[in-house]
């Protein structure tokens, strides 16, 4: 299979993501994403077995809601991941562009993005091998940089790099904190072992952020950001904003309840939860609504969220949402 690279897409300490063409006979052409493992990481065992562990693990995840893996590949020592292409924006440079616009998300576009996103939590935490044993998945690293919004108003997660499943990825629960210092869970943050509804956590801290336009735990410090997770009382979200009323509030704290006996249980029961409120009055979004709504945001200027999350690096989105305020 011949590939052609066109762009970089994202660039990260281990890994480079690029915009690519996958070519075929008859002048054949496939836009696809290619992941790539940095050279001076192809050779270290520990990180090429996690790479390798990704692709094998996302190869029979299809679902509308993942980027799907169609590919694992090796060129003179150095492995690639050939995926799904996806046209849009991550859900981080999405909110930041709200914040640098001085926008509020929609809530029904929040709880949308949110509800999609466990549908596609609820798939992965229930997925089973060829012989019917459970995988076990736990993405951990529910984030919005691993959250995409395709122009055709698709939610799509990506990134399973950390994620553990039974016998397939590298896994050192317990002696490291595994995710970004942001989106953990409480469990996460204290080096537990983890299950599905750490997962949950992190969805609760995502939908509550879209609402907001800031992190409710987030710090300069990583440190006392895991401590708010641990410890802080969570607000009353109907007085943080007038459109969230009562039972999104309800939802909000039984996602972001500490202990998990508290959490909702299952993707499954959280996704009922939030299509219940987004849908009791018989309509509300679609993927063709969501669509027209990233057209009406960005105009016909194009993408300028990347261009906007440059200028903020660096300013904890609290800070600066509160500076607006």
């Amino acid at each position: 299979m011949e590939y052609e690279l066109v762009r970089i897409i994202a660039e990260g300490g281990m890994g480079i993501v690029y915009e690519a063409l996958q070519k075929g006979v008859d002048e054949f052409q496939k836009q696809v994403a290619i992941k790539i493992i940095r050279e001076e990481f192809s050779s270290i065992k520990e990180f090429r077995e996690n790479f390798n562990g990704e692709a094998r693990l996302v190869a029979d995840l299809i679902h509308t809601n993942i980027v799907q893996t169609y590919h694992l590949g090796e060129v003179d020592g150095q492995y690639y991941m050939v995926m799904e292409y996806v046209s849009g924006d991550s859900m981080e440079e999405f909110f930041v562009h709200h914040l640098e616009t001085d926008q509020y998300v929609p809530v029904e576009l929040a709880v949308f993005i949110v509800s999609r996103l466990c549908r596609a939590l609820a798939y992965a935490h229930t997925k089973r091998d060829r012989r019917g044993r459970p995988l076990g998945i736990v993405h951990r690293d529910v984030n919005p940089k691993n959250i995409l919004l395709a122009d055709e108003g698709a939610v799509k997660l990506t990134d399973f790099g950390i994620a553990k499943a039974r016998n397939l990825m590298y896994n050192k629960e317990g002696e490291v904190i595994a995710g970004k210092d942001e989106y953990l869970s409480p469990e996460q943050a204290r080096m537990e072992v983890t299950d599905h509804r750490a997962d949950l956590f992190s969805c609760g801290i995502i939908l509550s952020e879209l609402l907001l336009g800031y992190h409710i735990f987030e710090e300069r410090d990583p440190e006392e950001t895991r401590k708010n997770i641990l410890t802080m009382d969570l607000p009353d979200f109907t007085e943080l904003r007038d459109e969230i009323d009562p039972e999104l509030n309800a939802i909000l704290h039984k996602a972001l309840a500490r202990p998990r006996e508290d959490r909702y249980q299952s993707a499954e029961k959280m996704l009922t939860a939030l299509e219940l409120h987004l849908y009791r009055d018989g309509y509300g979004p679609t993927n063709e609504k969501m669509a027209i709504y990233l057209k009406d945001l960005y105009g016909k200027k194009g993408h300028k969220a990347a261009e906007l999350w440059a200028k903020k690096f660096g300013t904890p989105r609290k800070e600066k949402a509160l500076a607006k305020a």
